[in-house]
């Protein structure tokens, strides 16, 4: 690229998550934001919406960390977010979910 960005592509993926999973955390002696969440794919779409917290653990996910809502529809969505944490995905009920991440 000419302007000197550089746009994570998500080199490390987690596939078929269906119940809540821890799909990275971020090391203490990382630099805060080394981790960082690229794409969420909808491959089942469920009947509710899921979310992705910034948390190491599946019981430290909750609405105070959460980074985003997983929409009950299917396709692929960009996040591009860093993670401080970790990330744990929580689908929605019926969901089956797919992320990307660096």
């Amino acid at each position: 690229m000419s302007d000197g960005i550089y746009v994570r592509q998500g080199r490390a993926s987690s596939l078929n998550i269906a119940t809540p999973t821890v799909v990275a955390t971020v090391p203490t002696d990382f630099a805060r934001g080394q981790c960082r969440l690229a794409r969420v794919s909808v491959v089942v779409a469920g009947t509710t919406p899921g979310s992705v917290n910034d948390a190491a653990t599946v019981a430290a996910a909750a609405p105070a960390n959460q980074v985003c809502a997983i929409p009950n529809t299917a396709g692929s969505f960009l996040v591009d977010f860093p993670m401080l944490s970790g990330i744990v995905v929580t689908p929605g009920t019926g969901q089956t979910v797919a992320v990307t991440y660096d």
